[in-house]
C-alpha cells in the first residue's frame, strides 16, 4: 500500500515529533513512523533538563501548557568539590535565564497528544522499515504495519530515529565521516522516591568519581554515580548506592539526602559523536541520528530540538518556494551548534569526572579548574550561558 506525503519522518522521539507539528503549523504534510508501541515511548525515561530556548519554542508552537505548570525551573546549579559547594546564579550571569526541568517522556506525551489533535498521523508498531532513493526527488520509505507491507512516498525523508535507527545506515559508504570518543566510565542511575536536599542540581566532583543530584518532583529524585564502564548494576544494591551518594555529595548535601524506595535503576555509557554531514540527497538526519553528547552538560534533547527548528523552516521554505537554500545548509548551520554542545559535553565531563589513567598532577588540575569557574565572574557565566542555552541563530 502506497502512502504520498510530502515528508516522511522516521521517529517518533521529540526531534520527530516536534518537526511533525512545525511543518503542520507552515502548512506542510508529514507522516510519522515509529518502530516501538505509543506506550512505550511515552513511557521511555530520558533527562529532562530543558534550555530556555527549548522550552520557549514548545509553548510558542502549542505544547507548553503543562510543561509550564509542571515544570520546575532552576535558576543554577550547584558545582561540589573539596567537600564545598558554589552556586552557579543562571539569571544573574545570562541577563535573566533559566533551565526548566521536565522530564522527556513528558514531552513526549505533551507533543503526541498535540499531534492527533491536530490530525496528525503517527504510525506506531511499523517493523521492517526501509529507506530508499534519497539521492532521487522522489524518495521512499517501506515497512510492515499489522502484516501489511507500506510505502510512504514523499519528497523528503527525516531521519529523527535515533543513533541505532536505519536513516543513518542508509547513506551510501564513504559520504558520512564519523567522529567519536568513547568514555571510560558510565552513569549508575536511579529514580527514588526522595525529597530533594536541594532545589537546584548538584554536580559532584569527588575524589571517588563523579555524583550528580537532579530533582525530578518534591517527592522523587534521579542520582547518578560514576561507575565503570562494564559494570552491572546489580552489584550495587541499594544501601551501596545510598552511601557512596552521601560520600560523593559531601557532608552537608549527603547528610540532608534522605534514603527512599528505587524506582529504577539502570548503567548509561558515556560517548560523544558526531556525523558529517548531516544529510545526503533528500535524507535530513536530526538529534541523536547524528549526534551524541554525553549527559553531563544535559545538551542531547536541546541540541535535537535546534536541529529540528533549523530543518522545519528549510522544509518549509523548500515546499513554499521551490528555493533549497536552507536545505541545502542545513548541516552547516546545525553542526556549528552541535559542536559547541560537544565540546561544553566534553569539558563538563572532563572536569568532574575521574579518569582511570589520571594521576595526581591531573586531579590537581580538575580542582584548579572548577576553583577557577566559581571564582572567575568570565568563567562562571561561561559554564552559566552554555548550560542555558546558547542563542538558536549563534
Amino acid at each position: 500500500m502506497r502512502i504520498d506525503t510530502q515528508v516522511a519522518i522516521v521517529g517518533a522521539g521529540p526531534a520527530g515529533l516536534l518537526l511533525s507539528h512545525l511543518l503542520h503549523l507552515r502548512g506542510v504534510e508529514s507522516i510519522v513512523i515509529e518502530i516501538h508501541s505509543r506506550d512505550y515511548v511515552e513511557r521511555r525515561v530520558r533527562a529532562g533538563v530543558l534550555e530556555q530556548g527549548t522550552a520557549d519554542l514548545l509553548e510558542a508552537c502549542g505544547a507548553g501548557e503543562r510543561m509550564r505548570r509542571e515544570g520546575l525551573v532552576h535558576r543554577g546549579i550547584e558545582l561540589r568539590f573539596d567537600g564545598r559547594g558554589h552556586r552557579i546564579d543562571f539569571p544573574d550571569l545570562t541577563g535573566g535565564r533559566s533551565i526548566l526541568v521536565y522530564a522527556q517522556q513528558e514531552v513526549v506525551k505533551d507533543l503526541i497528544r498535540l499531534r492527533l489533535a491536530a490530525g496528525g498521523q503517527i504510525l506506531f508498531d511499523v517493523t521492517d522499515v526501509s529507506v530508499r532513493d534519497i539521492e532521487s526527488v522522489a524518495p521512499r520509505v517501506g515497512f510492515v504495519k499489522g502484516g501489511e507491507e507500506m510505502e510512504l512516498a514523499c519528497r523528503i525523508v527525516a531521519g529523527c530515529d535515533g543513533f541505532h535507527g536505519v536513516c543513518r545506515e542508509a547513506i551510501p559508504a564513504g559520504v558520512l565521516s564519523l567522529y567519536e570518543h568513547v568514555y571510560p566510565f558510565a552513569w549508575l542511575g536511579i529514580l527514588a522516591q526522595t525529597p530533594p536536599p536541594s532545589e537546584e542540581l548538584i554536580y559532584s566532583g569527588h575524589d571517588r568519581g563523579f555524583a550528580l543530584y537532579s530533582m525530578r518532583s518534591p517527592t522523587i529524585s534521579r542520582l547518578y554515580l560514576q561507575i565503570a564502564p562494564d559494570e552491572d548494576a546489580a552489584n550495587w544494591p541499594d544501601a551501596r548506592i545510598w552511601e557512596e551518594l552521601r560520600c560523593r555529595l559531601g557532608d552537608d548535601a549527603g547528610d540532608r539526602l534522605k534514603e527512599g524506595a528505587v524506582i529504577e535503576k539502570g548503567v548509561t555509557g558515556m560517548r560523544s559523536f558526531v556525523a558529517e554531514p548531516m544529510q545526503h540527497g533528500r535524507l535530513f538526519l536530526a538529534g541523536d541520528a547524528a549526534h551524541i553528547v554525553p549527559p553531563t552538560g544535559a545538551k542531547g534533547l536541546n541540541t535535537a530540538v535546534a536541529d529540528v527548528r533549523v530543518l522545519a523552516r528549510a522544509i518549509a521554505e523548500y515546499f513554499a518556494s521551490g528555493t533549497e537554500n536552507l536545505l541545502e545548509s542545513y548541516s552547516q548551520t546545525c553542526l556549528r551548534r552541535v559542536w559547541r554542545a560537544e565540546r561544553f559535553s566534553w569539558w563538563m565531563t572532563s572536569m568532574l569526572h575521574r579518569f582511570p589513567e589520571h594521576d595526581g598532577f591531573q586531579r590537581r588540575l580538575q580542582l584548579s579548574e572548577l576553583d577557577y569557574v566559581v571564582s572567575s565572574r568570565a568563567a562562571a557565566a561561561s559554564l552559566a550561558e552554555n548550560y542555558v542555552g546558547l542563542p538558536f541563530d549563534s
